[in-house]
C-alpha cells in the first residue's frame, strides 16, 4: 500500500471518526451524563494522553509565556466551543450541531473583515455566506417541526455561540502563533479545559459522582478518547502531511453529512431529503468561502478538530 493510499485511508478515518463523535456525545449526554462533566473527562483523559505522549518524544514542559497562550486558547477553543457544543446537543440534532460546527470559516471571514479588514467579501464569498446561511435556514426549520420548545432555540444559540468561539480562537492561533508543536499544545489546551469544565459541572449541583457513572457511559467516553482523540487525530495529523491541505480538509464538509446519517439511526433523529438537501448547501457554500480565501492567498484551514468536538 502506497504513503498517498494510506493518506486517504486517513482521510476517511478522520471524516467518519469525527463525525461519529458528535452522535457518541449525544449519545452520552441522552443517558443522563451531564455535558460540562462528559467533555471534562474526555477532554482530561484525552489531555493528558497527547501530553505524555509529546514528553516521552522529548517535548519540554511549556514556559509561562506560553502557558499563559495555551490557557486562553484551551478556553476559547475546549471550554466554550467544546463544552457549549456539547451541552447543545441536549437539545438539537447531532447532526444540527456539527453542521452549524461547519460554518465557522463564514464567521471567521466576517471577523477577519470587520476588526482587521484585510479580507475582500468577493461575489463568491457573497454567495457561499448567502448559500450557508440558506442551508442552515433550510435545516433549522426542518427540525423546527419536531423540536419546537424554548430548549430548541437554546441549543441552537449555545451552538452558535461555540462556533464564532472557535472562530475567534483559529483568528487568534493565526496572529500569535507559539513555537509549539501543535498537537503537543492541543493536549495541554484539552487537558487544561478539563478543570474549568469541571467547575461548570461542579457548580450546576448535578454532576455525578466518578462510581456511578454507567459502564454504557464510560464505553462512550473511551470511544472520545481513544477514538476521536488520538486514533483520528494520529490519522489527520498523517492526512496533513501527505496530502494537499485542500484535500487534507475535506473531512470537515463530510462530518455533518456522517452526524446526520449516523445520528437518524442510532439515536432516533429526523432524516429527511430537506435536512440533506438543507445540509449540502451549507457545506457547498463553506467550500465557496474557502476557495474564495484561497484565491485571496488566505486559504482557512481548520484547526485540528473542525467540528468543535
Amino acid at each position: 500500500m502506497t504513503t498517498k493510499q494510506k493518506a486517504y485511508i486517513g482521510l476517511g478515518l478522520t471524516s467518519i471518526i469525527w463525525g461519529t463523535t458528535w452522535v457518541a456525545s449525544k449519545y452520552g449526554v441522552k443517558q443522563g451524563m451531564l455535558a460540562f462533566e462528559l467533555s471534562a473527562i474526555r477532554n482530561g483523559l484525552g489531555g493528558l494522553s497527547l501530553i505524555v505522549f509529546f514528553l516521552i518524544k522529548g517535548q519540554k514542559l511549556p514556559t509561562f509565556k506560553e502557558f499563559k497562550w495555551l490557557l486562553g486558547m484551551s478556553i476559547l477553543l475546549f471550554v466554550i466551543a467544546n463544552g457549549f457544543s456539547t451541552y447543545a446537543l441536549k437539545e438539537i440534532p447531532s447532526g444540527l450541531a456539527a453542521l452549524i460546527a461547519a460554518l465557522y470559516p463564514l464567521s471567521v471571514v466576517i471577523i477577519e473583515k470587520i476588526k482587521y479588514n484585510n479580507t475582500k467579501i468577493t461575489s463568491l464569498t457573497f454567495q457561499g455566506m448567502l448559500l450557508g446561511i440558506i442551508g442552515i435556514g433550510i435545516v433549522f426549520y426542518e427540525n423546527l417541526a419536531v423540536h419546537n420548545s424554548a430548549g430548541y432555540f437554546i441549543g441552537v444559540s449555545v451552538s452558535l455561540i461555540a462556533m464564532l468561539s472557535w472562530s475567534f480562537g483559529t483568528i487568534f492561533i493565526a496572529r500569535n502563533k507559539m513555537n509549539m508543536n501543535p498537537y503537543y499544545a492541543t493536549g495541554w489546551q484539552m487537558f487544561l479545559s478539563c478543570f474549568f469544565l469541571g467547575v461548570f459541572a461542579a457548580a450546576s449541583g448535578k454532576s455525578i459522582p466518578i462510581q456511578e457513572i454507567t459502564l454504557t457511559v464510560w464505553m462512550v467516553i473511551a470511544y472520545l478518547i481513544v477514538a476521536s482523540s488520538i486514533v483520528a487525530f494520529a490519522a489527520f495529523i498523517y492526512t496533513m502531511e501527505h496530502l494537499p491541505p485542500a484535500i487534507a480538509s475535506l473531512y470537515a464538509y463530510i462530518n455533518p453529512i456522517v452526524a446526520t446519517i449516523v445520528g437518524a439511526y442510532t439515536v432516533n433523529e429526523k432524516l429527511s431529503l430537506p435536512i440533506f438537501i438543507g445540509s449540502f448547501v451549507t457545506l457547498t457554500g463553506v467550500y465557496l468561502v474557502n476557495r474564495s480565501m484561497k484565491k485571496q492567498h488566505q486559504e482557512i484551514i481548520p484547526v485540528t478538530d473542525a467540528d468543535g468536538m
